[in-house]
Parts: structure tokens; C-alpha cells; sequence
């Protein structure tokens, strides 16, 4: 599959939000501090600090929600479910989100989920592949048809028959819902993160290559 629609935009993504703010962070979506925050703002942010997700309110892509927090507030509890309760294990869930940072070229969410999608059992040479928009070698049959789902969906815009009953197998109905949820908020994630420039703090984590270069 190739994620070849360009994307001027420069990922809630997810896991590393404890990171520290990275120095010439992006004006966008101005930093709040503690004490400007309004009882409301100052609800949400203490909400994400709890574990497992043990959030910073001042990190992407939380810096950019704190400014609607009744949206804030409905994003976390979508996210809550999409991220740790679904019925795909971490290296299904993390290979969707993967997929969603390429179609995006959102670099702070490959960042972030790129170690996950690893630790969650995902093959290097599988993220390797995805990273430069080429349809991976070698797959489980499962990551086959989540692959084949989600590609259907970024390239054709529907889903194929064949994709479908191959996904349905796999999945079931609710998988399918999960994967669909998955990609559409890791979506609004990438939009947040490009929109906001949300910069990697590190260089731990090889970037994405730019499509068309």
C-alpha cells in the first residue's frame, strides 16, 4: 500500500505524552500554565494525569485539546477505550496507528507509537516497511488483513468484498469496528499534531520519510 497523498502538515498521539517539551516548540496552540487554566481546563489535566496514561497537559497533543476541554474531555474517554480496551492486542492496534502516522507523514505519532507497535510484538521489518510506504513482505495473517482493511479505507475510500470477509474472519464485526475507530481518531490525532507542529524531542526513533522524495 502507498500512502502517496502529500501532506504539507508537519500522532495523541499517545504513550510518550510524559515526554518534556521540546525546546523551539511550535507557537501554535498557545503553552497554558497551571495557574491560567480554568476550573474546567484545570479538571481535564488533572483527569489525564492518572495512570495508565500519566499525561502532561503542556505536551502534544494535550497542549492543543486543553483549549476546548469539553472536547478534551470526550477525546480521552474515546482514546481511553481505543488505546487499551479493544479486542486487537498491542500489535494490531499499534500497526493501525502506524499506518495512520504514514498516511499523515505525523511524525510525533511514529514517535511515540513506533516503540509500542515494537514492544507490542510487531516485526521491525513490517514498521520498516510501512514507514516507507511499501506493503510489507511478510505478514501474519492477521496483520494482513488489518493492513488490507486500513489500505482499502486511506487509498479506495471503501472496502473491497474480499477485504472485507478476510477482515471479517479475522476480526469479527466488533474488530472491525475497533479498527475503524482506531484509524478515525489516530486521524484527528495526526491532524491535532501537524497542525500544532508538534516536534520529536529526540532522535530515538528514526523519523518518516517524506513521500515523493
Amino acid at each position: 500500500m502507498r500512502y502517496a497523498r502529500p501532506m504539507v502538515l508537519a500522532l495523541l498521539c499517545s504513550t510518550a505524552w510524559a515526554l518534556p517539551l521540546v525546546a523551539q516548540e511550535s507557537k501554535r496552540f498557545k503553552a497554558l500554565t497551571a495557574e491560567q487554566l480554568s476550573p474546567e481546563q484545570k479538571a481535564w489535566a488533572d483527569s489525564i494525569t492518572a495512570p495508565p496514561r500519566n499525561a502532561k497537559f503542556a505536551n502534544p497533543p494535550y497542549r492543543a485539546y486543553i483549549h476546548s476541554p469539553e472536547l478534551a474531555k470526550r477525546l480521552s474517554a474515546l482514546s481511553d477505550y481505543l488505546r487499551w480496551n479493544t479486542s486487537l492486542p498491542p500489535r494490531l492496534s499499534e500497526m493501525a496507528i502506524l499506518l495512520t502516522a504514514r498516511e499523515w507523514t505525523a511524525q510525533y505519532e511514529w514517535f511515540a507509537h513506533y516503540p509500542l507497535a515494537i514492544k507490542g510484538g510487531l516485526d521491525p521489518k513490517t514498521a520498516e516497511a510501512i514507514a516507507n510506504a511499501k506493503r510489507p513482505e511478510t505478514m501474519q495473517p492477521d496483520e494482513t488483513a488489518l493492513y488490507d482493511l486500513v489500505s482499502d479505507l486511506y487509498r479506495d475510500k471503501k472496502v473491497s468484498d474480499a477485504t472485507y470477509q478476510a477482515a471479517f474472519t479475522q476480526f469479527g464485526e466488533r474488530g472491525i469496528m475497533d479498527i475503524i475507530g482506531i484509524i478515525g481518531y489516530y486521524d484527528l490525532v495526526s491532524m491535532t499534531l501537524n497542525t500544532m507542529e508538534a516536534r520529536v524531542p529526540n532522535d530515538s526513533v528514526k523519523p518518516l520519510p517524506i513521500l515523493g522524495k
